[in-house]
């Protein structure tokens, strides 16, 4: 079953008799509270998450920028949104769905139902659907999540990981390669890693393109229906999206959370260059 639903699914969904409760995920790197877009209009009902501060810890830079949240934490910020035992759960963003699947690929780890609104906020209005502006809080919901983690590749496990599986960096190429790195402080990759950017299986208005089309990039780099294989990014955020988009065509992935964030400022951790996995 697709975890991802156009708008006209999610308002039929919304009619239905089926409790939902909407959380609007919007995260850029450019502007990571999106709370202010959020006021400006959302889907109607949709509870304002963040992703910096609810859908991630914080700690050293050795941790990397959006360290999992403890299992605890996600618990009570899942309720805070009011998910109560039983919702459906569709986030959605503005991003073309890479900050609405970090809580997709989180809440499915802990049991919930949860899906993600394909092609986002303006697939919503391009349907022809309105949007609320006011400032939603929820009644505290009952869910109990499952430990959250198990989807998750330690610093470790990603160093191994290619001698088993196929290990894919989801960055844009120039930052593959090394040839710029706005964010962290080694430009590069992990040795081993190969590159496939999660935008690359999307279309311009965000959604998926041909199923066969986005199996067809991935076997280019060596991932079947019957390879292991884990993604990482720049700090876990569109990660997340490339698993969700590989659970579209049915291949299971492991995330690597700390991603560059955390490899690039661990001392010692070897880097690669080029556009060669190295």
């Amino acid at each position: 079953m697709s975890d991802l639903l156009t708008a006209t699914e999610l308002h039929d969904l919304l009619n239905g008799a089926t409790p939902v409760r909407l959380i609007d995920v919007r995260w850029r790197l450019d502007r990571p509270d999106g709370r202010a877009e959020y006021l400006s209009g959302h889907l109607p009902g949709a509870v304002y998450v963040s992703l910096d501060t609810e859908l991630a810890s914080h700690g050293a830079p050795s941790d990397g920028r959006h360290p999992l949240p403890t299992t605890a934490a996600l618990e009570a910020a899942a309720r805070r949104w009011g998910v109560n035992a039983g919702d459906v759960v569709v986030a959605y963003d503005d991003a073309k769905g890479t900050a609405a699947a970090r809580a997709w690929w989180l809440l499915r780890q802990g049991g919930v139902d949860v899906r993600v609104l394909e092609g986002g906020v303006r697939s919503w209005t391009a349907a022809g659907y309105t949007l609320d502006t006011d400032d939603v809080a929820a009644e505290s919901g009952d869910v109990t999540l499952g430990e959250i983690g198990g989807d998750a590749l330690t610093i470790d496990e990603a160093a191994a990981f290619p001698e088993s599986g196929v290990l894919l960096d989801v960055r844009a190429g120039e930052r593959y390669r090394g040839e710029t790195e706005p964010l962290d402080p080694v430009a590069g990759h992990i040795p081993g890693a190969r590159n496939v950017p999660t935008m690359l299986h999307l279309e311009q208005d965000g959604s998926l393109k041909d199923p066969d089309v986005i199996r067809a990039t991935f076997a280019d780099a060596g991932v079947t229906s019957t390879t292991s294989v884990a993604a990482y990014c720049g700090s876990g955020v569109t990660a997340a999206h490339t698993a969700l988009i590989l659970h579209e065509i049915g291949i299971d992935a492991k995330v690597f959370p700390g991603s560059w964030s955390q490899w690039s400022n661990t001392p010692g951790r070897p880097v690669a260059v080029g556009d060669q996995p190295g």
